[in-house]
């Protein structure tokens, strides 16, 4: 595959730091060369304010023209969501194609997407961005598949006509209401049968893939890249004391995302809402850590998810260089690589929910069987001992407190 020669181009505004500022631009050649383009070159610019017509200064976007020439540049990235407006002016003074940041990640999952729902969830993001869009852009947008920021998971000749677009758009938001009504179902069934939930969550690329396998004994997609999972993986995981619980992997989260994709991928991220226990993976080693933490608690602060109990997992603990101070806690440091490390991560989960859970201690009958057998699979079970003197079991351990069991332990 021939890589796309890119140039990035970003706007410096007052109200950034330094460091904020070169972060986001690492982090938008990173999304670059996930989208298949080599960055020739980044051109920035301080400004006070963007500007309205081409984001840039003139003489600035005089600059890009001579560089594009020089290199041989197929397209340019800019770090900023463009009005339609720019967008248009940028395009017909450079000649090439213009695509912002919220473009390029769109692009991204459009290419991850495997499931029939992220496929759509995709597609629909991207045409309510285009469709303000789409004026002046009409030969690029007539034919998808032409390149970074054009390939979509939908068709692939693309009228530029709106009433099409809305009409997909419309049809677009029908199916997906069929597949969150399943996916309410399957919440509510596990909700009924009260399996315990956690939610694996993170910023982009921070091993919660490569963690949900090894805690899986699973095979989903593991990569160097940013967004590898899409679609969020449930699997079922048996901690040491013989407690059942389900886990989820969800998409990584990342600054600025688009609010198009925010809104596509609701239902996806509700996934993490509904959970009883959250897993949030840090990239310990990470120069930006703590940006990156700030973004995820943003998004479970939007969610509504913030009074679910959390533990913070700094992973790649094999990748640091100089001592790391935790940001939240509790937390646990480890290498998603390690064995070890595995088990002593599934160690503090059981530890952080005996905080947060009741304790009990109960003595049954030996014809109590299926109650035995329940109190292994769903509490936590400490000690476990026949007494042959009282015939009869007795057993200790931690329990939720808005378990069903609860009520029987009491009458007990």
């Amino acid at each position: 595959m021939t890589l796309e020669q890119v140039i990035i181009i970003a706007v410096k505004k007052p109200e950034q730091t330094e460091e904020g500022f070169h972060s986001s631009l690492e982090e938008l050649i990173s999304l670059t060369k996930t989208a298949g383009g080599m960055v020739m070159q980044v051109i920035t610019q301080n400004r006070t304010r963007i500007h309205p017509a081409f984001y840039m200064g003139e003489g600035k976007v005089a600059e890009i023209k001579e560089q594009m020439e020089a290199l041989d540049i197929d397209l340019v990235i800019a770090n900023d969501e463009l009005s339609p407006g720019q967008l248009r002016n940028l395009g017909e003074q450079l000649g090439v194609r213009i695509i912002d940041r919220s473009q390029l990640i769109l692009d991204i999952f459009a290419q991850r997407a495997q499931t029939k729902e992220g496929k759509l969830q995709v597609e629909l993001a991207q045409l309510q961005y285009m469709l303000p869009r789409l004026h002046g852009q009409g030969a690029q947008l007539s034919r998808l598949g032409g390149g970074i920021g054009t390939r979509g998971p939908g068709e692939t000749k693309l009228e530029t006509d709106q009433r099409h677009i809305r009409r997909r758009i419309h049809d677009i938001k029908r199916r997906l209401a069929l597949v969150v009504q399943q996916r309410e179902q399957y919440r509510k069934r596990r909700k009924t049968n009260d399996v315990f939930q956690i939610a694996i969550v993170g910023y982009t690329n921070a091993g919660k893939s490569t963690m949900f396998n090894r805690l899986t004994n699973s095979d989903s997609l593991e990569e160097d890249k940013l967004f590898a999972t899409l679609d969020p993986l449930t699997r079922k995981i048996t901690f040491p004391s013989g407690f059942s619980a389900l886990i989820t992997d969800t998409v990584g989260f990342l600054q600025e995302l688009p609010t198009t994709l925010i809104a596509s991928f609701r239902s996806t991220l509700e996934e993490v809402a509904e959970a009883d226990f959250i897993l949030h993976v840090v990239d310990g080693s990470h120069p930006d850590k703590e940006q990156h933490q700030q973004t995820v608690l943003k998004l479970l602060e939007d969610l509504q998810a913030t009074s679910i109990p959390m533990l913070t997992v700094y992973n790649k603990k094999d990748q640091l260089t100089d001592e790391m101070i935790p940001m939240n806690h509790p937390y646990v440091m480890m290498s998603a690589l390690d064995e070890s490390d595995i088990e002593k991560l599934v160690l503090a989960i059981e530890q952080q929910l005996k905080v947060i859970w009741d304790n009990y201690i109960i003595e049954l009958e030996p014809n109590e069987a299926d109650l035995l057998h329940r109190l292994g699979k769903e509490t936590m079970i400490e000690k476990k001992y026949y007494d042959e003197l009282s015939n009869k079991y007795h057993v200790s351990g931690f329990i939720r407190t808005d378990h069903p069991l609860q009520r029987i332990l009491k009458e007990k």
